[in-house]
């Protein structure tokens, strides 16, 4: 009989010595939870280089196109001064309005700048003439800065080109005017760019999160030995414990779908059933992740661990925060993986630009190989879990 059980007064006061017995036993199921202590040394470490270098407010180098029916060396200064601004980069030239509209839709432009045929004759005669820049303004963070820097540029020019015999055209006003047009979203409320996007966050955070806890549940209630017992095939498991969460995601969808229309007035311009088939494509890539995170986690809180470790990246460089175009080129790359930066794109695209499945399909397809490339990895890990 020791000590302590002889002198029931000892065990009711506190050790230190069972009190650092504690604490060794909680230090040794850290270490031996990999995910847990991934998550102590991760998390920081991505917080820091995303919040530290990927994220930033004010966007610059944004695509510009050009469409030149006048080309001059007053043409070719404003050009080169909206490159020197560091807001606006050319990535080429368009042929007329129409393909400039068309890459505003397509996404593959933030701006279009048009030069009207008469535009040296008439700067030249001193009647002022005007520029026009269109702006893709669904996201009005993206290019608030940039719009803001043009009325500036009419003031390089005239002092690098207006001398001598010009001179008196560079006097108190500018020698021309940018116009500026602010395409889907002309009055910049921040509502129409985030209640569509909020429609991916949602979708994301729920249903990786519903079907993340799937088999770790089973596993954890003894129920999964039962299910690898029977004959059923891995990718008939997978896909069964996918379809009731479809429809769940479809609800939210529609929940968000109609506050956005009466309450938040949002434009709704395109398509219903697009909407839905794009919801539809994206639950579907939210699901086979929460499928693959359940596979590789071996309990409920690893799970939930991994679930967050996947949404965060979701969160911040899919665009849905910060400017997409803002960010470096290795987070837009990482950005590029994820399936909530195309969703974003897309649902945007058809309640505000009324996109069709031409101007979608470069969004599409990204989606569905990732929907095939995480499916063949869920299957796999849960074979090596039936073998």
């Amino acid at each position: 009989m020791t000590a302590a059980a002889r002198n029931p007064a000892a065990q009711q006061r506190f050790s230190l010595q069972r009190w650092w017995s504690i604490v060794l036993k909680e230090f040794l199921q850290l270490r031996r939870d990999r995910v847990t202590f991934g998550m102590i040394i991760g998390l920081p470490i991505m917080q820091l280089l995303l919040f530290g270098f990927a994220i930033n407010t004010d966007p610059r180098h944004l695509p510009t196109a050009v469409i030149a029916a006048d080309q001059s060396e007053f043409t070719r200064s404003f050009i080169a001064s909206m490159e020197q601004s560091t807001y606006f980069k050319l990535v080429g030239t368009l042929p007329d309005e129409q393909a400039g509209r068309e890459a505003l839709m397509k996404g593959e432009v933030q701006f279009v700048l048009t030069i009207p045929p008469d535009f040296t004759r008439r700067l030249l005669r001193g009647e002022r003439p005007a520029l026009l820049v269109e702006a893709d303004a669904t996201d009005p963070s993206a290019t608030g800065q940039a719009i803001a820097a043009l009325p500036q540029l009419p003031y390089r020019v005239a002092t690098h080109d207006l001398k001598g015999s010009l001179a008196p055209l560079a006097g108190g006003k500018p020698p021309f005017d940018v116009q500026v047009q602010r395409l889907y979203n002309p009055e910049g409320i921040t509502q129409y760019n985030i209640i569509p996007g909020l429609m991916g966050v949602i979708l994301t955070m729920t249903m990786v999160m519903m079907t993340g806890l799937a088999m770790t549940r089973e596993r954890e209630r003894g129920t999964m030995e039962n299910l690898l017992a029977t004959p059923v095939r891995p990718l008939e498991v997978m896909t069964g414990k996918i379809v009731p969460y479809i429809f769940i995601g479809l609800i939210q969808a529609t929940i968000v779908l109609l506050a956005a229309r009466w309450i938040f007035s949002v434009p709704f311009v395109g398509s219903v059933l697009a909407v839905y088939l794009a919801a539809l494509l994206f639950i579907a890539a939210n699901l086979t992740v929460g499928i693959t995170l359940s596979s590789l986690a071996q309990n409920q809180l690893q799970a939930m661990q991994l679930t967050f470790f996947y949404f965060l990246p979701n969160i911040l460089l899919s665009g849905f925060m910060f400017p997409f175009a803002g960010m470096p080129g290795w987070a837009q790359a990482i950005g590029n993986i994820l399936p909530m930066t195309y969703f974003h794109r897309m649902v945007r695209g058809i309640l505000l630009k009324g996109n069709g499945w031409v101007e979608l399909w470069p969004n599409v397809w990204p989606m569905a190989l990732f929907i095939v490339v995480v499916m063949a990895i869920s299957v796999r890990f849960y074979r090596r879990t039936l073998d």
